[in-house]
């Protein structure tokens, strides 16, 4: 308990920007050129730390979709409402789930209805049947290769459930007249807020090996305790007096117990704990949890 009481106090927030992600930032800009409009892909459990403020920037006045993917994970009321929070700001978007392909059918139309007047554009100009070109962009680990592969109706992007697998940029073409560009996932300097870096850590975005694994499993269970009670006594058998008004360290070492997770001298292993939480939630074994809401 004492190691989970230093953590606490000397953890510091996640950073990581590797030199390739420096790399990256330059092909995108120099990309943006050649494309009609971005496919913005986001994590629908952290709809808003999962954006890349750096891309605004980098996007700029180029039409823009979002793509609320993971939403299979993700809690179904909140999900929607945050379709609704990107739409009065202008930005239209739609759940997906790019694994199962559920929501993709509707990607294609929403690009062209952005793209309506441009299209209609091109008519008049006698450029019929011109290939839209579509970017894709996101954090690493989100989902733009899944996207691609159920797009494509193939293995064509390298996918695995790491970040950092794409490392250049990369044309598809997924149907007549539609190509994509796949772009390595992008990750900023320094995280201003460091709940956004833990939370896209909660998520995968950032490699486990750059983080403190108990320390973000004790951070994790306080969320989950205060915005889904529930689900997380339901999964691990808690009774209340076990989650509320307690450090998450200490519920990590409850939970540890109760799975019989003990080392020689019946000391909890709560690496081990941490490490099965942490899949738990990815996995959405625990629940379909969204730990952002647009209210807040």
């Amino acid at each position: 308990m004492e190691d989970f009481k230093e953590k606490e106090k000397n953890v510091s927030s996640v950073q990581w920007f590797p030199g390739h992600m420096t790399r990256t930032r330059r092909q995108m800009e120099k990309s943006l050129k050649l494309v009609d409009a971005v496919a913005e892909i986001v994590d629908a459990r952290i709809p808003i730390s999962s954006r890349n403020p750096v891309l605004d920037k980098i996007i700029q006045g180029k039409p823009r979709v979002v793509l609320l993917n993971k939403s299979d994970m993700a809690d179904p009321a909140q999900t929607t409402a945050w379709i609704s929070y990107f739409r009065a700001a202008g930005i239209s978007a739609i759940a997906v789930d790019c694994r199962s392909g559920k929501g993709l059918n509707g990607f294609i139309p929403l690009v062209r209805e952005v793209l309506k007047d441009r299209i209609a554009a091109w008519t008049a100009k006698g450029m019929v049947g011109r290939p839209i070109r579509v970017m894709v962009v996101g954090v690493p680990n989100v989902g733009k290769s899944s996207l691609i592969n159920r797009l494509c109706r193939g293995g064509k992007a390298e996918v695995a459930d790491r970040p950092g697998v794409t490392r250049q940029n990369r044309w598809f073409t997924i149907g007549k007249g539609f190509e994509l560009l796949d772009t390595p996932g992008v990750l900023w300097p320094k995280f201003e807020d460091p709940i956004v870096g833990e939370r896209l850590a909660f998520t995968g975005a950032v490699k486990d090996e750059v983080v403190d694994t108990e320390h973000l499993a004790a951070r994790l269970l306080e969320e989950l305790v205060r915005r889904y009670p529930a689900e997380v006594k339901n999964r691990y058998k808690l009774s209340d007096q076990d989650i509320f008004q307690q450090p998450g360290y200490v519920i990590l070492e409850t939970i540890g117990k109760k799975r019989g997770m003990l080392m020689a001298g019946g000391v909890v292993d709560t690496l081990r704990a941490s490490v099965m939480l942490l899949d738990e939630f990815r996995s959405a074994v625990i629940g379909r949890i969204t730990l952002e809401i647009p209210e807040e």
